[in-house]
């Protein structure tokens, strides 16, 4: 389910826009806390919000509380209680397929679509179950993917229900009119650019030097950030922290390789995005030494030492001469 969740938000390679909406339902949320929520994302930024306390569909974006009407909420609103009462079917549903009682669980679900770059459009339809894939569904095949054995009979009783025609309508058709109209009411945050800050550095343990390269504050979220040496792209090599959101609306990532000690100045990390007219290189700078500087510095106190005795010495004479 982390795939999931990362997909929610963070979208995937070649997406030019994205629309997700990633609801989450639980036994035991915790004191205070509401056991349902629903979050919408356009392009990787929050722009509306549920959850079962409030009871209220309400915008995260300016953009979308000045282009939206009341009845727009109010549906909104309305499906989204669907939803609530939907998963509390759906908790009591799965702890008898896996044969549960008591505890805490948790029920997850991401719908959305993406427009590719090529203009080409790609969908999803997942649910999880205690942080793990439960089913998805193929609109290519018309059918449902169960991950694991309980899921077997949702996706029977889906399947011979007609829900496999009813999703292919709403991803293929109403997803997308739908992101389409909200790209184009949010075009002047959305359309924004912000450069990365990318800062390298080395760490060397054990006999290996590893390299990092974090980019930092860009937006919008496709970025790529991989390690050159010697002019050739490394990738199986390296490691990836992903692409996060900051709480201002910006993304951040990391990539890591690990490398000989003394080859640290063959490696270069390659920064592309959107915000930037080329695609940037940045080398690590090994730390200088300490010695030199400190070598300096004594011999440089000797010769104050040596000077200030001398003026002593002289300052004695005068005054003895007197």
């Amino acid at each position: 389910m982390l795939g999931l969740l990362l997909c929610a938000v963070c979208g995937a390679a070649g997406e030019l826009h994205s629309l997700r909406y990633f609801e989450t339902a639980m036994t035991d949320p915790g004191p205070g806390l509401p056991w349902f929520f629903e979050v919408g994302y356009v392009d990787g930024e929050i722009f509306v919000h549920y959850n079962s306390t409030a009871q209220r569909y309400v915008p995260r974006t300016q953009w979308i509380a000045a282009n939206m009407d009341q009845q727009y909420w109010d549906n909104q609103t309305r499906y989204a209680r669907k939803a609530e009462q939907n998963h509390r079917v759906n908790l009591v549903n799965l702890a008898r397929l896996y044969n549960l009682s008591g505890g805490s669980h948790t029920v997850q679900r991401m719908a959305g679509c993406d427009i590719l770059e090529d203009g080409t459009t790609r969908v999803y339809y997942q649910y999880g179950y205690d942080g793990r894939d439960f089913i998805a569904f193929d609109k290519d095949t018309m059918t449902f993917t169960a991950a694991v054995p309980e899921a077997v009979p949702t996706k029977r009783k889906w399947e011979e229900g007609g829900d496999a025609e009813r999703n292919k309508l709403y991803l293929e058709d109403l997803c997308l009119q739908w992101l389409r109209r909200y790209v184009k009411h949010g075009k002047a945050e959305l359309g924004r650019t912000e450069q990365p800050e990318v800062r390298v550095w080395g760490k060397e343990a054990d006999g290996i030097l590893t390299l990092s390269c974090r980019a930092h504050g860009f937006y919008p979220r496709p970025i790529a950030v991989s390690w050159v040496k010697d002019g050739a792209v490394l990738g199986q090599d390296t490691h990836s922290g992903g692409i996060v959101p900051n709480s201002d609306g910006t993304y951040h990532t990391w990539v890591t390789i690990e490398a000989l000690p003394g080859d640290g100045d063959k490696y270069q990390c390659r920064v592309e995005h959107a915000s930037l007219p080329q695609p940037g290189l940045y080398s690590w700078e090994r730390p200088q030494s300490n010695v030199v500087p400190i070598v300096v510095g004594v011999v440089v106190a000797i010769v104050v030492i040596a000077i200030m005795a001398g003026v002593g010495f002289v300052i004695d004479k005068c005054y003895a001469g007197k």
